[in-house]
């Protein structure tokens, strides 16, 4: 029995959902009623007998009708199809069985507002459990007897709740119990609370330091061989409920005042600086922090460890510090985010014309974590890979990877913290515009890399469109009804497309233009809660200013409001000069998928689609102009259009869709990319070969259009092409990999890399031992060549990684340069005898640097051993050598291997109950974990076995197995209708 259900039976309520059906039933002027009729006909006894009878009828009749509405309301959530086909008279019903009982309803009444908080905590590090008081001051909206609000696994020892007008006392409490189904706290009172007026409420409550990732949790490090304990919160979306009672959703903005008592052996952290420590005779600290702005609880936090810090000072006094374990501050692996962070507070400030809200910002590195980072306010906390930097061991890879989280956090405290989504159907309002400037953040702290034009395309646009090419996507704007829908909304759809949107509309819009909508947004609702509308209005009145009159809430609802994203096909018309036949549907990978959905049979998919197309030839290339395509088709006259020029649609790849051509364009396209490639620039360079590769595994075009187009790259000297090459040969390679004829594919691909690689050569280690002064083309087209001829069986590169191995085991120093450790890693555990394995497994134990950790991690799944495949497996889930956060990637990064895809689809299968128990409520996580391991499976029997494996597992991870199913379903359709065209073109291909 849980803790919360021995409490319920202590406190003589072991059958609340029962007292939960009955306590809204009897009516007190019923009751007066009664008791007058009693005075005035006490002589007449038959009298009394009849209404005794009536009124028991009557009370029967009502408590079956509550048991009724109580069944019918836990049946609620798996009958919606049933309740639409219900008369109105039902649902008229229904709404008043919920205004009866508030606690039923799968959003909090919107009778109270918070006001204030007032929370006090004790935290016992020796047992890990904790004790609250929290003191909530809120107002009344309207009239209701039901204080309802959140408590998650809290054991709640007593609620009170005080008046606060002119004549203060304690309100008699009728009865107090929790729901469990929704999550909340029920205090139901004798009399009403009056509309305008204020009260008070006073909470007592106690509970575990959770060891799940989720409420407040425990961490722990080794540390000079001592294992040390942390316990530090994570709230987003739906868990401060579990840590104190609160009305937690994002709507109830309040202010918060927290007080931490902790052994003073601890430090303790929170949103604000500590206002007052006292310490006590018993040498217990309690830490007062000041008083917070109005903020939603979500990002709320605290934090009690044992860490140390290092700190700085922007130019307008904000302070900055990092904290984290001694050892790593003491290594200076936190001076490049502290540093990056300043300079990040000052480009913020100046971009959205609004200053940072709090006198300090703190960053916590914590050893593991659900998430990369969570943006608590004035309190982020991130897990120790993803901040603390070794400039000596860590790849450029790294170094960007990490920059970028930081700059994603740092975004939130404007996006997210300062302005609210109103509810989570709009979460990608704070997550959208976060991983937008990303790009914008780090371009700021480095100009040359250029991120939003060249690095956003490959590894944001290119990367959501594979998800939401799938008939199981959904839009961006997703509709939220109860606490178990909130997680699922955390997905690469609203990060990733959010931010392509974003970025699409910026360029519509231009980019001052764009600033100012943002400026005006940011200030209109800070510290409050926007919604989607607000911020298209925002951005409408900046257009408006300019003399521009784009609805913009039109334009940008058929891209919210619509699951997946337009192909546009452009055809010139033969019959008329100077003209082309511009059409859109609806992409899918697998069409078919379309017919099982009658949701998506029966809609029609269309977008207002800013167009942007250039003509151009051998030597020219026209200036791009804009159509707006609102129809399914249209004809438009093109300027300039000779024969033998060609069409170019998504200039830069500004637009979230993809071009096709008619196959004479595609085939002047690829006379130019041989000819002479830089008439077209760097990012349709990358933009033509990914929809090539896409549009031809959908069946849209022939195999063999991208299959030539690759054959350019031998001229190619930009790294974004070659990303975008390596990243659909990739996929290919893994729908291939495990098939007879697999060695003309990786011949073919090989001849496309050869003399590149050798022009290229291998880097040497730098001189200084830092990657910060790198250049950032030329060494990342270095490692994206090399990888890919490693990846493809080039025998100097395999003789080249083993080497370099080889010298590490024999003289014990690592010479390998560090943006290419991961691959000279794994070639070399793929390709060498288990000593080597045995090697990398020793490293990994015994290094400090974090990114080298987990680059060895990777490289142990490389091995062709099943049998250190399946050690490593094992030992990942079910000992403490592996850290927690990366046994996903190891079982991930094993099925990528092809020895090793069996095997890890039949551990992910046979360990699926452990598993999802642990990360089943991180649904990011769980979702990750089933794409990672299905996303290659490829044969019919596979597929046979996935669906066998979610009839037995129904309902757990749905959406995510759904998505699964139509993956593998896809890459088996291609086998089955284009893998015979695919190799036939190969093997007369004179490359091959």
């Amino acid at each position: 029995m849980s803790a919360r259900d021995a409490n319920s039976l202590r406190n003589g309520r072991g059958l609340s959902d029962q007292w939960a059906d009955g306590v809204a039933v009897r009516s007190r002027t019923t009751e007066r009623h009664i008791a007058v009729h009693k005075r005035l006909v006490l002589g007449f006894a038959v009298s009394i007998v009849t209404l005794i009878a009536v009124t028991a009828v009557a009370v029967l009749l009502g408590v079956r009708f509550e048991e009724c509405a109580g069944e019918s309301a836990s049946r609620a959530p798996n009958a919606s199809s049933a309740r639409a086909n219900q008369s109105r008279d039902a649902h008229s019903s229904q709404r008043d069985e919920e205004a009866a009982q508030p606690w039923r309803q799968l959003r909090l009444p919107a009778s109270l507002r918070p006001r204030h908080y007032d929370l006090r905590l004790a935290v016992y590090m020796d047992n890990f459990t904790f004790s609250g008081e929290v003191n909530i001051e809120f107002e009344c909206v309207n009239a209701t007897r039901f204080v309802v609000l959140h408590a998650d696994g809290l054991r709640v020892d007593r609620a009170a709740v005080y008046s606060d007008s002119k004549k203060p006392g304690v309100l008699r409490v009728h009865r107090q119990f929790q729901y469990p189904a929704n999550q909340v706290l029920v205090v139901a009172l004798s009399r009403e609370l009056k509309p305008l007026r204020t009260y008070k409420m006073n909470i007592t409550f106690e509970a575990q330091i959770e060891n799940e990732l989720l409420g407040f949790f425990r961490s722990s490090y080794v540390m000079q061989g001592e294992r040390r304990y942390l316990a530090v919160t994570q709230f987003s979306p739906i868990h401060a409920r579990k840590a104190f009672p609160c009305f937690d959703e994002p709507v109830f903005k309040a202010t918060f005042k927290v007080s931490l008592k902790h052994e003073s052996a601890y430090l303790s952290l929170s949103n604000m600086p500590v206002e007052m420590s006292v310490l006590d005779e018993d040498e217990w600290v309690t830490d007062h922090f000041s008083r917070t702005p109005r903020m939603s609880t979500y990002y709320l936090a605290w934090a009690v460890c044992n860490f140390t810090y290092k700190e700085s000072f922007t130019r307008s006094g904000v302070l900055i510090r990092l904290y984290a374990r001694p050892d790593a501050i003491g290594r200076g692996y936190g001076d490049y985010a502290l540093n990056i962070t300043k300079r990040l507070l000052q480009f913020y400030e100046d971009y959205f014309k609004v200053k940072y809200s709090l006198p300090k910002l703190d960053l916590l590195a914590v050893p593991k974590h659900p998430y990369a980072a969570m943006e608590n306010w004035g309190l982020s906390v991130f897990v120790e890979q993803k901040i603390l930097l070794d400039p000596k061991v860590s790849s450029f890879s790294y170094l960007m990877e990490l920059t970028m989280v930081v700059v994603h956090e740092i975004c939130h405290q404007w996006f997210g913290d300062l302005v609210t989504p109103v509810w989570w159907e709009d979460v990608w309002l704070k997550e959208g515009f976060a991983h937008f400037f990303e790009y914008m953040g780090t371009d700021f702290l480095f100009p040359k890399w250029n991120m939003e034009k060249q690095r956003f395309l490959t590894d944001v646009l290119h990367e959501v469109m594979l998800l939401d090419g799938l008939a199981s996507s959904h839009p961006i704007s997703q509709q939220v009804y109860q606490a178990t829908d909130i997680d699922r909304v955390f997905d690469w759809i609203a990060y990733k497309k959010g931010a392509a949107l974003i970025r699409m509309l910026a360029n519509v819009m231009g980019q001052p233009v764009f600033q100012r909508g943002l400026n005006d947004y940011l200030r209109t609702h800070m510290y409050g809660n926007a919604a989607r509308d607000d911020l298209w209005n925002k951005f409408s009145e900046a257009m408006q200013k300019e003399g521009k009159y784009i609805n913009i809430k039109e334009v940008m609802n058929g891209w919210t409001l619509q699951m997946g994203y337009p192909v546009v096909t452009i055809i010139r018309n033969d019959s008329l000069d100077h003209s082309v036949i511009i059409s859109q549907e609806h992409f899918l990978y697998h069409p078919d998928a379309r017919n099982r959905d009658p949701g998506l049979l029966n809609t029609s998919f269309q977008w207002q689609i800013p167009l942007t197309v250039s003509v151009g030839n051998y030597t020219h290339i026209s200036p791009e102009s804009i159509i707006w395509l609102s129809n399914k088709t249209e004809l438009h006259k093109m300027s300039l259009m000779e024969e033998g020029t060609w069409l170019l649609g998504n200039i830069n790849q500004t637009g979230y869709f993809r071009v096709n051509y008619d196959l004479h364009n595609w085939r002047l396209l690829l006379e130019q990319l041989m000819k002479n490639p830089e008439i077209i620039s760097v990012g349709n360079r990358a933009g033509l070969i990914d929809d090539a590769f896409n549009l031809a595994r959908a069946g849209y075009i022939p195999q063999n259009i991208p299959l030539e187009m690759i054959c350019y790259l031998t001229q190619e000297r930009e790294f974004l092409p070659w990303h975008a090459a390596s990243r659909s040969l990739y996929q290919l390679d893994k729908l291939l990999d495990r098939s007879e004829e697999y060695s003309i594919f990786s011949d073919y691909v090989l001849k496309q890399v050869a003399s590149m690689y050798h022009r290229l050569g291998w880097p040497t280690s730098p001189s200084n031992g830092s990657i910060m002064q790198a250049a950032y083309q030329t060494e990342e087209l270095q490692r994206e060549v090399i990888m890919l001829a490693c990846s493809f069986g080039n025998k100097h590169c395999h003789n080249q990684a083993m080497a370099l191995i080889s010298d590490w085991i024999s003289s014990n120093k690592n010479r390998i340069p560090p943006n290419v450790r991961d691959i000279v890693y794994c070639t070399g555990v793929s390709l060498m005898d288990e000593d080597v394995w045995e090697f990398i497994w020793m490293k990994f134990h015994s290094t400090t640097a974090i990114s080298e950790k987990k680059v060895l991690l990777e490289a142990l799944t490389c091995s062709g051993n099943t049998f250190l495949l399946n050690r490593l497996l094992n030992l990942s889930l079910s000992s403490d050598l592996v850290p927690e956060q990366d046994v996903i990637d190891v079982i991930i990064h094993v099925g990528r291997n092809p020895r090793g895809r069996p095997l890890a689809w039949r551990y992910f299968r046979e360990k699926w109950d452990i598993l999802n128990s642990r990360y089943g409520e991180a649904l990011f996580m769980n979702a990750k974990l089933i794409n990672g391991v299905t996303e290659f499976l490829n044969t019919e029997s596979e597929l046979n076995e996935l669906k066998e494996f979610i009839e037995e597992n129904e309902g757990e991870g749905v959406s995510a197995l759904v998505r699964a199913v139509e993956i593998v379903e896809a890459n088996v359709r291609w086998h089955r209708l284009f893998r015979q065209q695919f190799f036939q073109w190969l093997r007369k291909s004179p490359d091959s």
